[in-house]
């Protein structure tokens, strides 16, 4: 006797749960999954376990983790080598310490680095708009995005990528390094801006107040993930690769590959702007030597430690390079440099993937051993 089996029908095959379906239908609990552990990880576990002092460090680790995320999505995604973000990252940063200045030093008064160096008497007619809130938050983020639009709009448009980009951008950092140490009297030169005393009118000595801004870095960089997982998994992130993989197909398809690579390169502006405003309250400080081409590079490093072809991987490496770097600065101040260099030689000989490759790597050689 033999068993028989139902004739599969049309219908009954369409509601077959293969498993490309279950992977496609699993995505969104395993997205709302990850974003509430690193919550719960960010908002409930750090605070408890790590002094003020590490706390205040993890909070600088994540600003620099920000601008990871964009260009985990420009690179990663779109495959536009930014070696100019910390251009981006200044410019957000000095919108937000402008307007902190102006707040200490109260209305129609000059910020104390200007009263000391004895340049101006009156202040200067760029400054005065940073003194309004409702004018310095959006400019945190929409200034940078104005500059990497217009930049974007030439560089883009006479189809300039690759090498000739990545020099341009670092190029544009240079420039700016320069110009912001020629004025000293109004960006306070090589010193930058610093000795900030209140946030919004919360004085920043009170241990409350940091970790408040800690919580305010946490939930912006989770707010950026967010941002770039919808971008990666929506029609436009298939249009991103596509780009990155097939200029010209995508140009012969009908899709102008100038405006995908454009929209890609200002939404990392915008996130490079926002962690530079945060960075200020959460560090203290912003001068040229913090957005120059050598930050500029190890944002890249960060992401090629990380693993740029996933969402997580560009928040690891920077994370990872930054803690290295504190880390072995402390326990060789010497040797330091060369160490954080042997690193990332390492990752990316024996991981190309990054530190995101790692567990798929695990993974492949126990099946092997298995087998």
């Amino acid at each position: 006797m033999t068993a028989t089996t139902a004739p599969s029908t049309p219908d009954t095959a369409a509601r077959a749960p293969t498993p490309q379906r279950r992977r496609t239908l699993g995505r969104p609990a395993r997205a709302a999954i990850g974003f509430a552990s690193g919550a719960l990880l960010l908002f409930a576990l750090a605070p408890s376990v790590l002094s003020d002092f590490r706390l205040s460090l993890l909070a600088k680790y994540l600003c620099l983790a920000m601008v990871a995320v964009g260009i985990g999505l420009a690179w990663g995604r779109g495959g536009l080598l930014t070696l100019g973000q910390g251009v981006f990252f200044g410019l957000g940063g000095y919108a937000m310490a402008m307007h902190m200045k102006l707040a200490d030093a109260g209305p129609a008064q000059l910020p104390d680095f200007m009263a000391l160096y004895g340049q101006l008497d009156e202040l200067p007619w760029w400054w005065r708009p940073f003194a309004s809130p409702w004018f310095a938050l959006p400019a945190t983020v929409l200034l940078p995005m104005l500059v990497a639009f217009l930049l974007g709009s030439l560089v883009f448009r006479r189809r300039v990528r690759g090498a000739y980009f990545a020099i341009l951008s670092q190029a544009l950092a240079a420039a700016l390094v320069i110009f912001l140490i020629g004025q000293q009297g109004t960006t306070g030169g090589t010193n930058g801006l610093t000795d900030f005393q209140g946030f919004f009118g919360y004085d920043l000595d009170d241990p409350v107040n940091q970790r408040m801004v800690y919580f305010i870095v946490a939930g912006g960089l989770l707010l950026l993930l967010a941002l770039a997982r919808q971008l990666m998994h929506s029609r436009y992130g298939e249009l991103l690769v596509a780009v990155r993989d097939g200029e010209e197909r995508v140009r012969f398809l009908g899709h102008n590959p100038a405006t995908v690579k454009l929209v890609a390169y200002v939404v990392a502006a915008g996130m490079a702007g926002l962690a530079g405003a945060l960075f200020v309250p959460a560090v203290g400080i912003i001068n040229p030597a913090l957005i120059g081409v050598v930050p500029s590079i190890e944002f890249v490093v960060g992401v090629a430690v990380g693993g740029r072809a996933v969402l997580l991987g560009p928040v690891l490496g920077a994370v990872a390079v930054a803690w290295a770097r504190t880390s072995l600065s402390e326990e060789f101040p010497a040797a330091w440099t060369y160490l954080q260099g042997l690193l990332f030689v390492v990752v990316v000989a024996f991981l190309p993937g990054g530190l995101a490759a790692l567990p798929a790597l695990l993974r492949r050689r126990r099946g092997e051993v298995g087998t």
